[in-house]
């Protein structure tokens, strides 16, 4: 499987050739008995370590945990980086400054959503893209004629420190250089232990968070995960596969690609037309976006009799509207809530409607704005940095196990 997005995909697996993926280079420090592991961009990681996953989440809600996951930066670099790169996502790169991240959106010649990630300009004309699944690096690659650019993999793995205490930890770990000047996806080169590694203020989860990207073979791996783990050490840190991350990343809005994003749909039906600029000039898919519906068909759905499961059917009446794309049990609302997607745009927030899941039953559920709380994001931002109490509500009610 590609990700852990519900329980009931941990009985969806099977055996496969070690020599097909990539092995994590942190597996001597993560692999255990109970380990069940999922493939993301050619590599493998964990998504389910045996843990009890209600006590990860509040410890990624309370302190900080630690991700292995599997994010693949491709790097783009030559003369014609920039132009290069213009063609290929609707937002402008030109305008990218160094020492800062940038959501960025590759679209097919239809319009639709094939690629989203964080764009990072390392130098004036040398770049990383951290993409989600899929075979982008081959994208690039049959795009690239005429321009003069070099694609490549840096082999860089992402480690993800998150939670509200993962800036102690990132400014023990690099001696006191992060601290709390370093913004909301602001990025930079820092010593951690002894080795220079590139480090930004994004995650997955909409926690206060850090991702740190090693450089290949030039990163001694243990080492560094061992000087991250010490450091953590005083403040609760642990490790975790990442169901807990899922969690937390559809209850604060983040989309999944090939999930909640799918190439039948273009950027707006996801709501995401503030990273859509259609007046910088030709990229791919340009010309099909041109004239859409703006509005956005993607939105959210609470339901406090059961969780949300994918392909559930949303009903208004009788009448099939949408489906669901993913749904988790929320530990901090003690709702089941998920991603719906509407056959058409329209006044969905605030309306009452049924979901019928695969089992056939239904349950009512309320249309909602993601992300399902701290809508204005102050917790990532940094702004909010209390600790959440911790909340006792039964999962059982909710079909949650």
């Amino acid at each position: 499987m590609s990700n852990l997005q519900e329980a009931s995909d941990l009985e969806n697996n099977i055996s496969i050739s070690a020599r097909r993926f990539e092995e994590s280079p942190f597996i001597e420090r993560t692999d255990c008995p109970e380990m069940i592991r999922g493939v993301y961009a050619g590599r493998y990681f964990a998504i389910y370590n045996g843990e009890d996953y209600l006590e990860k989440y509040w410890r990624l809600r309370q302190k900080a945990l630690l991700f292995d996951t599997p994010e693949k930066p491709v790097e783009i670099s030559g003369p014609d980086a920039v132009p290069f790169l213009d063609k290929i996502f609707a937002r402008s790169v030109a305008n990218m400054t160094e020492a800062r991240g940038y959501y960025a959106i590759a679209c097919t010649p239809q319009g639709g959503v094939f690629m989203d990630g964080v764009m990072f300009r390392l130098s004036e004309d040398r770049f990383w893209y951290v993409q989600a699944d899929g075979p982008f690096e081959t994208w690039l690659m049959a795009h690239s004629g005429g321009f003069d650019v070099t694609i490549s993999d840096p082999n860089s793995r992402a480690l993800q420190i998150q939670g509200p205490l993962s800036l102690d930890i990132m400014n023990a770990a690099s001696n006191g250089a992060i601290d709390e000047t370093m913004k909301y996806f602001r990025s930079g080169y820092f010593d951690l232990g002894g080795q220079r590694l590139y480090v930004s203020r994004t995650g997955f989860t909409n926690e206060l968070g850090f991702e740190v990207y090693t450089d290949g073979a030039n990163t001694d791996h243990i080492a560094l995960w061992d000087h991250l783990m010490a450091c953590g050490e005083p403040h609760g840190m642990e490790f975790s596969s990442t169901r807990a991350l899922t969690i937390r990343r559809i209850e604060g809005g983040i989309l999944g690609n090939g999930t909640d994003l799918t190439p039948d749909m273009t950027p707006f039906e996801a709501g995401l037309a503030p990273f859509i600029n259609m007046g910088k000039g030709d990229f791919i898919g340009r010309d099909a976006l041109v004239g859409k519906d703006t509005r956005s068909c993607l939105f959210g759905l609470t339901c406090a009799t059961e969780t949300p499961t994918a392909g559930s059917v949303v009903l208004d009446g009788d009448a099939e509207v949408g489906h669901i794309t993913a749904g988790i049990p929320s530990p901090t609302l003690g709702l089941g809530v998920g991603y719906v997607r509407f056959n058409a745009p329209g006044d969905w927030i605030g309306r009452s409607l049924s979901m019928r899941l695969p089992d056939g039953s239904v349950h009512e559920g309320e249309i909602v704005q993601p992300p399902f709380f701290d809508q204005e994001k102050n917790i990532v931002r940094g702004v909010d940095r209390s600790i959440p109490e911790r909340q006792r509500h039964d999962p059982a009610k909710r079909n949650i196990s």
